[in-house]
């Protein structure tokens, strides 16, 4: 899967997971959401294109809640 698709739906859960009133819940909740649902090479991806380009086009909570729980996204 092309990196750009991963960025959007990654983008978009997110995007849910910011109406939560609790940041730190809604960070482990993007997370979690990333290593229940998506396939390890997705994951593995995702995770090279923050250590290759920055996570270019990752929204802020995205890029914390990778940064914060990179452990738990490792497949």
């Amino acid at each position: 899967m092309h990196v750009d698709a991963l960025v959007r739906m990654a983008n978009q859960i997110g995007l849910f997971f910011e109406a939560m009133p609790d940041r730190a819940e809604a960070l482990e909740g993007v997370a979690l959401h990333l290593k229940k649902f998506w396939e390890p090479r997705m994951r593995r991806s995702l995770l090279a294109h923050v250590d290759d380009d920055g996570g270019a086009g990752l929204n802020g909570m995205v890029s914390e809640a990778i940064r914060q729980h990179r452990q738990t996204l490792q497949p």
